[in-house]
């Protein structure tokens, strides 16, 4: 399964453009900020969420599989998929995450 949309979003990201898209399809619109090493690990959610970096990288397992999101990408963690993600970035990283 494809779960990264590289550059889904113009950089630098719009947030309001982000929550727009994201609404339209359904899901909710809200923002992390992590500073560097931050790791939230092995998650399962009931409903599919998206991810979008604003600033920053994540490094993102999803069911075993791992990738890397950057600025503007998006990736989608569907539900009943463990997933965890880390702030692999030198500095804070903000991302926006939303549950359908």
């Amino acid at each position: 399964m494809e779960y990264l949309a590289p550059k889904k979003f113009a950089v630098p990201l719009n947030r309001e453009k982000v929550a727009r898209s994201w609404t339209q399809r359904g899901y909710s619109c809200d923002l992390f900020v992590d500073p560097p090493g931050r790791e939230w690990n092995d998650f399962v959610h009931s409903t599919n969420e998206l991810v979008t970096v604003v600033e920053g990288k994540l490094r993102m397992t999803i069911d075993g599989q791992e990738i890397i999101a950057e600025e503007g990408d998006e990736v989608f963690i569907p539900k009943g998929a463990q997933h965890s993600v880390k702030n692999i970035h030198h500095s804070t990283t903000r991302w926006l995450y939303g549950h359908d």
